[in-house]
This record gives structure tokens, C-alpha cells and sequence, in this order.
């Protein structure tokens, strides 16, 4: 479990000031400048020693996203954009790192910009985060007021930070979306190469990051990589943001060691499975977009990007949705269906086409109005749509399909039995 010294989100409940003085209060802008006088290639390979992996949900090495900038200049900008977006569902982290701890995101952006020479940075903000933008904006304001960041600052290197609200596309989570829709152009994604690094932002080099992933830099820095790796487990170290939502007495929002066991995760911060452990039906453990886990598998199950690789699943953003087994978990994976249909771009036709497809035979499946053999086909078509889009968001569509059927496919045939044996009856009875 996670010691007090080691937590890098200090007022994540907003019990103490958001502001610049209680942020200087918990070691935010400690010597920034000293940080920055150590040069641009320390702080990458420092952060790649952290062995910091992306927290929006791929779980890339930060460091090594970094070190693909151009180290010189061509004549073209270099632009830092940090995905605020937020819209996957279950997830709820960002949005506290930037309504109670703003500066940790606003200094880790200057640092960051710094390491990549970009003198701009962008927040993309989702649109109905309307008090969080307004805190991010106050806070950003407060710092270009105490000379932290803009031109000439006492850290000594310019960098102007821009909060960019979105308008609710789920879609613009993408990072080559999210560039698209700062452009003022509609929010679709774009095919690489080429990638972000050599032409992002109106064709200049770009980096886009997660507001966690950006959030923990300057602890990193300031306390050292050696501290951040040996957090957690190797490959997979140092702390991580988990939403704990569904069926748990008490839902929150906890920083932990990454590699914690789902087990002691959910009964020492969540007050445990609601009606107790043997109630546990599955849990979806990355936000809704990774294939649900049943409970017979989560005995030891590790939270971290390897281990939930390892049973078919993913960490993603960390969002836990824990299922009790009052769940009825084929009308709830088809509650998610609707939600991809809804959020695609239409871009690409597997995508386009298939997400209404599996929405609409799920929603059979829901009454148990289907065959058996429509099971293979819905399997066969999630299939056809995964790894054949430009972006994620068809993988995202057809995993909770996938580990639906993977593991609750009895309960899939029962529904279709019972729903043909009442038919038979009904027959019978006319």
C-alpha cells in the first residue's frame, strides 16, 4: 500500500487551497529553474529511468514519446498538447487533478514544453468541464501573474500555455482527433506515419499528453526516477490514479502503487464489493473500453498494464467499474455498444457499420431473441472491426464484446433458450 511521503497528489480531495500559495505549499515550483538548467536530454532520459508509461490508457513510455521530438529546429514550432478530454466512461481522474492540484499540471507542462522545445502548449479541455476550465484558466492566470510561465519567466524559457475546450466527442480523445479539432476542423482521426513527433499541430512537431502522465512529471524530476521505479513493479512502476465506481460501498478516486492487487485496492479504499466479495460478478478494470474480467479471476489479479494483459484485458485509464451480480452484464456490454456507435466518427467503414451492427444483435441478445450461431458471428465481426480502423476506437468497440462472450457466454445461450422455450409455449398455447 502507498505510504503518505510517496503520494504526488497531495490535495486530490480538495481539502486544502487549489491555488498557487497551497500548491508552493506542497513542493509544486520548487526551484523549477534548477530542473530546466539540467538540459533538455537529463530530463528525457530521466523520465525514460522513471519508467513512467502513459496514463491515458496506452500505456507508452512517456520518456520515449519525448525523446522522438526533433532535437533541432527546422524552422517550425514545437508544440506540447495535453489531452484533457476525458471521456471515457468510468473514468474520473484528470478532472480532480485539474479542479484541486492544477499547478502539478501546469509546471509538469512548462518542464515538458522545455524537453521537447515547444514554447506553446495546449490543454484540450472536454467541454462539459466547465468549473474545472475555469479553475485550470484561474490557475494558469495565477501563474503567468507570479512570472512562472509566458515570456521572459523566472524559469527561463518561454512558454505560453492555451486552454482549448472541446464540445463532448469522445473521439477527440484521439490524439491526432484532438489536433484536428484545435485546427477548427471536425474531430476525426488522422493515418499514420506521418506521426505527431514530425508533423502534429498545423504540421509541426508535436506531442500529445495525458494530464496525469504530465501531472507527475515535476515529482519526478525533483525527487528522482530511482524513487518513481521503485514504486510498483518493473515495467509497470510508480503511482497511478484509480476511479473506483459500481457496486463498492464506498466509490473514490485513489492514488496508488501501481501492481496493487484489485483485491486489496477495492476493501481498503472502497469499503469492498457491495453484499461482499462472493457477490462479485466481474469487473471492467481500465475503463470501458478493455474486456471485462469475472470474479473467479480476480483473486490475485494485479492492476497494472502486464498483469491484465496477461488475463485478456487491459489497464487502460485505471477506471474500475466493479460489477455485483445484481448486474445484468450482457444489457450492460450492450449499453456500451450503444455508447461506440454513438461516438464514432464514421471515418472508417468497419467501424462505421459494425458498431451499429454488434449494438443491434446485442440488443437481441439483451431479449435472447438470437440463435446460438449469431454468438460465433458477433464474435466474428468484433473481429473484423478490431485492428482495422485508423484509431482505437474499433478496438474499444469490439473488446467488451469480445470478453463478454469469452466468459459469459453461458449466460448468453440461457437467455436465448429461455427465450425460444417461452416462444414454444406460447405457440402451444394458441
Amino acid at each position: 500500500m502507498l505510504s503518505d511521503k510517496d503520494r504526488i497528489f497531495k490535495n486530490l480531495y480538495g481539502q486544502h487551497d487549489w491555488g498557487l500559495k497551497g500548491a508552493r505549499e506542497r513542493g509544486a515550483w520548487d526551484n523549477t529553474k534548477a530542473i530546466l538548467e539540467k538540459g533538455q536530454d537529463w530530463i528525457i532520459e530521466e523520465m525514460k529511468a522513471s519508467g513512467l508509461r502513459g496514463r491515458g490508457g496506452a500505456g507508452f513510455s512517456t520518456g520515449m514519446k519525448w525523446s522522438f521530438m526533433p532535437k533541432k529546429s527546422d524552422g517550425r514550432p514545437h508544440y506540447l498538447v495535453v489531452n484533457a478530454d476525458e471521456s471515457e466512461p468510468g473514468t474520473c481522474k484528470d478532472r480532480e487533478i485539474i479542479r484541486h492540484d492544477p499547478h502539478l499540471l501546469i509546471e509538469g507542462s512548462l518542464i515538458g514544453a522545455f524537453a521537447m522545445r515547444a514554447n506553446v502548449v495546449y490543454i484540450y479541455i472536454r467541454g462539459e468541464f466547465i468549473r474545472e476550465r475555469q479553475r485550470l484558466q484561474a490557475a494558469i492566470d495565477q501563474a503567468y501573474e507570479a512570472r512562472l510561465i509566458g515570456k521572459n519567466n523566472i524559469n527561463g524559457w518561454d512558454c505560453d500555455i492555451y486552454v482549448h475546450h472541446g464540445a463532448g466527442a469522445y473521439i477527440c480523445g484521439e490524439e491526432t482527433a484532438q489536433l484536428e479539432s484545435i485546427e477548427g476542423k471536425k474531430g476525426q482521426p488522422r493515418l499514420k506515419p506521418p506521426f505527431p513527433a514530425n508533423a502534429g499541430l498545423w504540421g509541426a512537431p508535436t506531442t500529445v499528453n495525458n494530464v496525469e502522465s504530465i501531472a507527475v512529471v515535476p515529482d519526478i524530476l525533483r525527487r528522482g526516477a530511482a524513487w518513481f521505479a521503485a514504486l510498483g513493479k518493473p515495467n509497470n512502476t510508480g503511482t497511478k490514479l484509480f476511479c473506483i465506481s459500481g457496486h463498492v460501498e464506498r466509490p473514490c478516486n485513489v492514488e496508488e502503487e501501481m501492481g496493487i492487487s484489485f483485491r486489496e485496492l477495492v476493501d481498503k479504499h472502497a469499503g469492498g464489493v457491495r453484499g461482499g466479495w462472493d457477490n462479485l460478478l466481474a469487473i471492467i478494470p481500465g475503463g470501458s473500453s478493455v474486456p471485462c474480467v469475472p470474479a473467479h479471476m480476480c483473486n490475485d489479479l494485479g492492476m497494472d498494464f502486464d498483469s491484465l494483459r496477461k488475463v485478456g484485458s487491459g489497464l487502460g485509464t485505471a477506471a474500475v467499474i466493479v460489477m455485483d451480480k445484481s448486474t445484468d452484464i450482457v444489457k450492460a456490454i450492450s449499453r456500451l455498444s450503444y455508447f461506440y456507435k454513438h461516438e464514432s466518427c464514421g471515418q472508417c467503414t468497419p467501424c462505421r457499420e459494425g458498431t451499429g451492427w454488434m449494438w443491434r444483435v446485442m440488443e437481441r441478445m439483451v431479449e435472447g431473441r438470437a440463435e446460438h450461431a449469431e454468438i460465433d458471428m458477433l464474435w466474428d465481426v468484433s473481429k473484423q472491426i478490431e485492428g482495422h480502423t485508423i484509431c482505437a476506437l474499433g478496438d474499444a468497440a469490439a473488446w467488451p464484446v469480445q470478453g463478454l462472450i469469452r466468459h459469459f457466454r453461458h449466460e448468453m445461450e440461457a437467455r436465448i433458450d429461455a427465450f425460444h422455450a417461452q416462444h414454444k409455449a406460447r405457440v402451444a398455447a394458441e
